[in-house]
């Protein structure tokens, strides 16, 4: 086991307009009035050239208001059979990391405008990467444990 400690430091804040978790989707896609931006620190505003020739990106962020214990075994919402913090998507993880993917809508100086957001408005923004569908797209993945929720 090794016991280095990793620092981050956010590139930029993330802007929502949600204040608290009640109203965000469970999933930034499938959500209604979840347009958000983001604020990207000067220092790292250069790293956005060419960003805005891309449709879609994976935003890496922390959730930085979940001080609930970790649990490794969670119930995902609306399920009644527990799964292991790491076959589910909840919030509650180990390193409080999270990702989503968001559509790209414009890139100005150093603001990101996205719809997508399934975060709470001030989340510190670790990193963005560009969604490839080439790379991160892989047909015929399987579902896991959802397949029998969706009667696969």
């Amino acid at each position: 086991m090794t016991t280095q400690k990793i620092t981050f430091n956010p590139i930029g804040i993330i802007h929502t307009p949600f204040d608290g978790t009640e109203k965000i989707p469970r999933q930034g896609r499938f959500g209604e009035n979840n347009d958000g931006s983001i604020e990207i620190f000067e220092e790292f505003a250069k790293g956005l050239k060419d960003l805005n020739t891309f449709s879609h990106a994976h935003l890496i962020f922390y959730f930085h208001k979940k001080d609930e214990d970790l649990k490794l075994l969670q119930y995902p919402k609306g399920r009644t059979i527990p799964r292991g913090v790491f076959a589910i998507r909840s919030p509650l993880r180990p390193n409080k990391i999270g990702l989503t993917t968001v559509k790209i809508k414009s890139v100005e100086n150093n603001i990101i405008h996205f719809e997508g957001a399934d975060m709470i408005n001030g989340t510190p923004l670790l990193d963005i990467k560009p969604y490839v569908p080439e790379i991160d797209c892989y047909p015929g993945a399987g579902n896991g444990w959802f397949e029998d929720d969706f009667g696969r």
